[in-house]
């Protein structure tokens, strides 16, 4: 658990800090216009999004309330992986330390 929690800290503040990079230094409309007008930019969207798709059909799975899943799920569209690590990260923090508990949320029998 101790490996999943640094790994998870680990890719939110990389994420954070290449999000905050990219609107410091880069053009977001500008080089996203030009990214996207690429086979590849486009296909590293598609791919991109299907895997935000994946992790917020977990977050919907484990989650309690559905307004609470709706707000994690439109957070992961607009902010990517930056959430997802988030997510995970405060997942395996209110865990207590059981894998069962972090993979099904409110479907773990205690």
């Amino acid at each position: 658990m101790k490996a999943a929690k640094t790994f998870a800290v680990a890719g939110t503040l990389i994420m954070f800090l290449t999000l905050l990079y990219g609107f410091i230094e880069g053009d977001f409309f500008k080089e996203g216009s030009l990214l996207f007008s690429m086979v590849w930019g486009k296909v590293s969207l598609i791919d991109v999004y299907i895997g935000f798709f994946l992790f917020s059909a977990w977050v919907l799975y484990r989650e309690e309330k559905l307004m609470t899943s709706a707000l994690w799920i439109l957070s992961i569209m607009v902010l990517g992986n930056l959430i997802t690590c988030l997510y995970a990260t405060i997942a395996l923090y209110n865990s207590g330390e059981d894998y069962k508990r972090f993979w099904l949320g409110k479907h773990h029998q205690s």
